[in-house]
């Protein structure tokens, strides 16, 4: 079957903003508007759980008036295909996020008028920025008391680091918000009301258009009065784009065309020169239809950006994979669900051409995948197609290989995508079913739901042989528990939060350690020379193998490795993890006979074990980076609490007419934070966090939580 779209007119684009931003409201007002949906439902009319939004459809986002999962929806504007993703603003979801970036061409960044820069919009910025992806700006909310349109862009410059680019400015704010100026067409378009099918009005743009529209706020009149500098910047900034229409302007002041403007501000957003800001009110209906044709105008379809790299068994860049139906069949798992529709895994198709029925292979596993059900996702709906092709968005139902992050491609000619970075769980809790009986239904139902989320980590405590599950934060365990309840009609218990601690070395330390054991038969002999080094925060476990002559046989060198890095999970100290070390294999010996791949596993353990204790270990605690909006009137109190905490100020910030106070605080002095902050504020205040690092635990409270440890372990043994 032919292409019926040209890859030139698909937008593959995510929208993405802090919590309560607006992201969910501009996707329903874009489907409405597109024709995808002949009505809207707002985020706030879903707690009753009679209704939801076309994204929010989970009963866990009805409930919290959240995003949580990510979703797909596609309409069609100018006559080109957008896909939309959704995609979540609180901080324990980032990892809907970081997939759903990694397979997108360009994002919608959505920033409340009122906030401006936000934590999460902070953290997916640096996403986008980690996969390069195209952006343009909406200031969203222009309508709320507070809203700014100027400071949000001076945030988005001096907090992100980025070069925005007004095309709009603003008529009017909060109240008075009527439309936005198109700095493009030099066209001023005015609301007259707020119903969703009043169509604007269209004014000429002149000196005297703040008195002929009735705008009377100073600040707002002053915006309106610069629209000729604002128009000169714009003007200049996109002519960088176009060596020959900026010669013309400069040697006989030819005014570039609007056509010519939009062409270069696509050139200059795909390249990552600038992002183009553009203002409205999803929720009262204004600056939607302008959003669109930005879309469609100045974000990349999947033939403008650079060709997917292929790599190694390493991670390292070898080639490339270019977007078109010509080249062979390539695709990436970039989420797997379960939902009534069975288990889904949602394939970005970056070349070549998939059909029902077709032989694959997982390049990622080296397993192969025979496609069944292929569908095109609305949201929670499911519509079947017989066939994919280069930059389409679909899932394939009821893999059995594949996972997050998985290559799939044509067994013909293999290749392995550059791969997706996921973040470390930093909190962790027991779980375990609330009915004995239930086992085995909600061992089955965790494996399912770690197997979809990749920021979730299931183990089983040696110790206690509890199923200990680790994730991004509180909130987000216990979604996923209560996931599992409507999801897989099993209910699970959670144990107290637990904060991740790691352990490290802080002195190098070479160990000589001999493992030997006679048992009548067969004997058991191996004996390594390892060198341990500390390494720096976030570098990780290091393995070298710098054995010279022999001394330990080259097919047992991976059996050290391996006996490390198990070892390492149970750290010498309170048993956590030992991370941030270097470990140089030097020498060693073995027997012909008694030596194998078990003895020098068991040889590097021990050898781990006793080298710890002779390295100065000490105990690293998670760091977060806590934002906490305040009124000016408990801002001390606040600060306060945040130094009892162990907390560090960072900064103060203007968030409209509150203060925002940044800071870094040791993970474990935050729980409970929320109950506490709205008794010490009378409910007016409210905070966001994130993983910042790891950074080594004071003495005194080392000291403590290793004497607990020590306590809980003896505990389980009487």
């Amino acid at each position: 079957m032919p292409r019926t779209i040209p890859l030139s007119e698909i937008r593959n684009i995510g929208i993405i903003a802090h919590v309560d931003a607006g992201k969910t409201t501009t996707t329903e007002r874009i489907l409405y508007f597109t024709g995808r949906k002949h009505t809207f439902v707002d985020v706030h009319e879903t707690k009753d759980l009679k209704s939801s939004t076309t994204t929010d459809y989970m009963e866990q986002e009805q409930k919290r008036g959240i995003t949580i999962q990510s979703a797909a929806v596609s309409a069609f504007w100018k006559k080109k295909k957008i896909n939309v993703i959704d995609t979540p603003g609180h901080v324990d979801f980032t990892i809907e996020v970081n997939r759903s970036l990694r397979v997108l061409d360009g994002a919608v960044v959505v920033f409340d008028g009122v906030a401006g820069v936000e934590p999460q919009s902070e953290t997916n910025w640096r996403l986008a920025d980690n996969y390069q992806v195209p952006r343009i700006c909406y200031v969203n909310k222009m309508d709320r008391s507070g809203a700014n349109f100027l400071r949000c862009v001076d945030m988005i410059k001096k907090r992100l680091g980025a070069r925005p680019l007004p095309v709009q400015l603003p008529i009017g704010s909060e109240d008075n918000f009527k439309g936005m100026i198109d700095l493009v067409e030099m066209k001023a378009y005015v609301y007259v009301s707020d119903d969703r099918d009043t169509p604007w009005e269209v004014h000429e743009v002149t000196p005297d258009i703040a008195d002929k529209l009735g705008i009377q706020v100073p600040s707002d009149r002053a915006i309106l009065a610069a629209y000729e500098q604002y128009r000169n910047e714009l003007v200049d900034t996109c002519l960088e784009q176009d060596d020959e229409a900026m010669e013309a302007y400069l040697n006989d002041g030819t005014i570039p065309s609007a056509d010519v403007l939009r062409k270069c501000l696509r050139k200059g957003t795909i390249n990552g020169a600038f992002n183009p800001v553009l203002c409205g009110s999803s929720y009262k209906n204004k600056g939607v239809h302008q959003l669109l044709d930005a879309i469609v105008d100045y974000l990349p379809a999947p033939t403008d950006v650079p060709a997917i790299k292929t790599v190694d068994a390493d991670g390292n860049p070898i080639g490339e994979r270019v977007c078109s139906d010509d080249e062979p069949f390539a695709g990436l798992a970039f989420k797997v669900i379960n939902d009534a529709y069975g288990t889904l895994t949602f394939v970005r198709v970056y070349s070549g051409v998939l059909t029902k029925g077709m032989s694959i292979m997982n390049s990622t596993r080296g397993k192969r995948e025979k496609i069944g059900r292929m569908v095109e996702m609305f949201a929670n709906q499911a519509n079947p197609i017989e066939e994919a092709r280069a930059g389409d968005i679909i899932a394939l139902v009821s893999l059995q290989e594949t996972d997050t992050g998985d290559t799939l491609c044509d067994s013909a000619a293999p290749v392995v995508l550059e791969r997706m970075r996921f973040p470390d769980p930093v909190i962790s809790v027991s779980v375990k079913p609330k009915n004995k009986a239930d086992q085995e239904k909600f061992s089955a139902a965790l494996g399912k739901m770690v197997r979809a989320d990749p920021s979730l980590y299931l183990e089983t405590d040696r110790e206690t042989g509890q199923t200990i599950l680790r994730g991004m934060g509180e909130l987000h365990l216990e979604v996923t528990l209560d996931r599992i309840r409507t999801e897989f009609n099993v209910e699970g218990v959670m144990g107290q939060p637990q904060v991740a601690y790691r352990e490290t070395i802080t002195k190098p330390v070479e160990e000589r350690y001999t493992h030997k054991k006679q048992t009548g038969g067969a004997g058991q002999f191996a004996e390594v020379w390892i060198t341990f080094e500390p390494l720096e925060r976030g570098e990780g476990i290091q393995f070298v193998d710098e054995t010279v002559g022999g001394s330990v046989p080259k097919e047992y060198v991976p059996s050290v490795e391996k006996g490390l890095r198990m070892q390492a999970e149970q750290g010498v100290l309170a048993g956590y993890q030992t991370v941030d070390f270097r470990a140089r294999l030097t020498g060693g010996s073995y027997h012909d006979v008694d030596s194998n791949a078990l003895t020098f596993e068991i040889a590097a353990k021990a050898c781990f074990r006793e080298a710890m204790r002779k390295a100065n270990p000490i105990l690293l605690e998670p760091v977060m980076k806590v934002e906490t909006v305040t009124p000016n009137d408990y801002l001390g109190d606040v600060i306060g609490d945040i130094n009892r905490r162990r907390g560090m100020i960072q900064e103060q910030l203007e968030r409209g007419a509150n203060i925002a106070v940044v800071s870094l605080v040791p993970l474990s002095e935050m729980f409970g934070y929320i109950g506490h902050l709205r008794g010490m504020t009378s409910g007016r205040a409210s905070y966001t966090m994130e993983f910042s690092h790891y950074e080594p635990v004071p003495r005194q409270v080392a000291d403590a939580v290793i004497a607990e440890a020590a306590k809980a372990k003896e505990a389980q043994r009487a």
